[in-house]
């Protein structure tokens, strides 16, 4: 069985017995995906001890949890587990059976074929990106604060790693190609262009990452695409599905 689910920002309630009383028929074969924004690797330096009962947690339940990254990872630290081999693509293993979806993936997964890209543009940055090394970050985040402006602070709360390299986009065609540009599903966190328009309207701006995922729809033949990010339940047309609090079976 294969069930998947939006954003969950390490607060993973959905997935107890009394919300998701559908996994006490699953076994560590089966599993949920989560798409970005995953939050269970998030603390600066080592893992807190927030996460470890969090990853353990996880590592409990009887199925298994994949997720591709969203833009509040802590890439610093994400990017440094080893890289793996896992049912046809490549992954970071947080536990056993916690394990993170490398982006350009194609999956063999229960039968069906998933094609993986995590990442996204911060839109809450209204005040920018502020270095903490720099002499005047503690006034400017102060002048931030005081006048409730949001912002990020690099290597502690943003990452430039939220978009991806040309490496990571090409790695993907190449795997898609390899597939002939066929597979049962598409899971990232954010969307294509032309997707996120009828979501949004002008509300959000096109980027290198959506622009990409735009040309992934328009080349790729797939049955349901699944994407979180924007913070909603919605089916945006008959392949692709917005999802955030819901739990669903796809497989």
């Amino acid at each position: 069985m294969i069930f998947i689910t939006g954003d969950c920002h390490r607060d993973f309630r959905r997935l107890n017995t009394t919300n998701f009383p559908e996994q006490k028929e699953m076994t560590k074969e089966d599993c949920v995906i989560i798409c970005g924004d995953f939050g269970g690797v998030w603390s600066k330096g080592e893992e807190s001890k927030e996460e470890k009962h969090l990853m353990d947690w996880l590592q409990s339940k009887p199925f298994t949890t994949l997720f591709v990254d969203g833009n509040h990872e802590n890439f610093d630290r994400l990017y440094e587990y080893p890289v793996e081999e896992w049912h046809g693509g490549k992954v970071h293993k947080i536990r056993p059976s916690v394990i993170h979806m490398m982006r350009g993936q194609v999956f063999e997964i229960d039968g069906k074929s998933i094609f993986t890209f995590g990442g996204a543009r911060s839109h809450d940055i209204s005040g920018g990106i502020l270095e903490p090394d720099a002499p005047d970050y503690k006034k400017k985040k102060k002048e931030l604060d005081m006048n409730w402006q949001s912002y990020r602070i690099n290597h502690i709360s943003w990452w430039q790693q939220e978009l991806p390299s040309l490496e990571e986009m090409e790695e993907g065609r190449r795997n898609l190609a390899a597939h002939s540009y066929i597979v049962d599903f598409i899971v990232t966190h954010c969307c294509g262009t032309g997707t996120q328009t009828l979501i949004g309207g002008s509300s959000y701006q096109p980027d290198i990452l959506t622009n990409y995922l735009e040309e992934i729809r328009q080349k790729t033949k797939f049955k349901k695409w699944f994407f979180g990010h924007y913070h909603g339940n919605r089916n945006v047309n008959a392949e692709e599905v917005l999802i955030y609090e819901q739990v669903i079976q796809i497989a």
